[in-house]
């Protein structure tokens, strides 16, 4: 699965849709990430087959959700849960979980067992604020882990993370079908309403209901 980084920095605004109030907040990209050293339960072959096909097999192999790996990481790491992608890492999949608090923190949970199998706590950069970021996304009435939720009526959900293009009003989340044919959905940060994303253009994202 694409794995796309992501630094929540500062709260951007507060948005009025709808006649309620929306938490924003600003996101800028994270370069230099690095990766705790883990070994997955859950291993993975690059056999040459096409993108859908692998992403298919990945999607069927976690056998943890991508709501129970957010839990997991909490449970070991408290704070807010801002991210959490299905990534092949050396050719075994892991649940890559970011937690914000006081720091920014990853957490690798196995896909297989739920086991936590490594974190660390990430390089503070100067336009970086994840206690204040935290503040923001712990008043959204709806988290990572319901956004992951909602995205499971849709299919196998393989990334939940806040949209990155300006201020913050929904949790972008991919999901893989039986196929392994990916959709990309938004969650509302207020509502929890999922409607397909349909900004790239070019992808067939399936109904909005």
């Amino acid at each position: 699965m694409k794995r796309r980084t992501t630094v929540i920095s500062a709260i951007a605004a507060v948005a009025l849709i709808g006649g309620g109030t929306a938490t924003a907040v600003a996101l800028s990209d994270d370069s230099g990430r690095d990766t705790a050293a883990s070994r997955s339960s859950v291993a993975v072959r690059d056999d040459g087959a096409g993108d859908a096909r692998e992403n298919a097999a990945e999607a069927r192999s976690a056998r943890i959700t991508a709501g129970e790996a957010i839990a997991a990481a909490l449970k070991h790491t408290p704070g807010v849960a801002a991210e959490a992608d299905l990534d092949s890492d050396d050719g075994r999949l892991v649940w890559d979980v970011d937690v914000l608090g006081s720091a920014r923190h990853h957490v690798e949970i196995d896909p297989g067992t739920g086991e936590v199998l490594g974190s660390h706590v990430e390089k503070k950069e100067d336009d970086d604020d994840p206690a204040r970021a935290a503040a923001a996304l712990k008043k959204a009435p709806t988290s990572a882990s319901d956004a992951a939720r909602a995205g499971a009526a849709k299919g196998t959900v393989t990334s939940v993370e806040a949209d990155d293009d300006g201020p913050v009003t929904f949790w972008e989340v991919e999901t893989a079908s039986a196929d392994g044919t990916e959709h990309e959905w938004h969650v509302d940060l207020r509502s929890g309403a999922v409607t397909a994303d349909h900004r790239g253009g070019d992808d067939d994202h399936g109904d909005d209901d």
